[in-house]
């Protein structure tokens, strides 16, 4: 991807959790970001980074989540087909939808798919409320357009 397209990127923080480490001088501080960036034109990326601070945990997310974007095959701002995508215990369940219906997913799948330009499409997550897991998902069953 070049870099004048990686300018025009949105970017949406979906989760920040805060993690503890235990060493000898006691507990130490993280913070990991689940980051999803998008063009909102069939380009969507994602990436989970840790640091000590929020603010850079989210930025080293980004520019993981910008440099590992991929291309999403669309048809007239919906899916192409119906789709099963199965990514660890996470299942999701997508169709196209006709035009003016909206996007009908929940959660983090809806942030991927707004984010990756779909517009009208209906999706089901089965299996697990783990945002990450969702997400890592919902981009894989957008691979298999592309």
């Amino acid at each position: 991807m070049d870099r004048e397209n990686r300018s025009n990127f949105e970017e949406k923080v979906i989760q920040i959790k805060r993690v503890s480490k235990k060493n000898s001088g006691g507990n130490r501080i993280s913070f990991t970001a689940l980051v999803v960036v998008g063009d909102r034109a069939g380009t969507v990326g994602y990436a989970v980074e840790k640091a000590p601070r929020i603010n850079d945990a989210i930025q080293k997310s980004v520019n993981k989540a910008k440099r590992r974007a991929t291309k999403v095959k669309l048809v007239d701002g919906t899916l192409p087909y119906d789709i099963k995508v199965k990514v660890g215990s996470a299942v999701i369940y997508a169709k196209p939808a006709p035009q003016g219906t909206g996007l009908i997913a929940g959660g983090a799948v809806r942030q991927v798919f707004e984010y990756a330009g779909v517009k009208n499409a209906s999706a089901k997550v089965i299996g697990t409320r783990n945002k990450n897991s969702n997400v890592r998902a919902a981009i894989e069953l957008l691979k298999q357009f592309s």
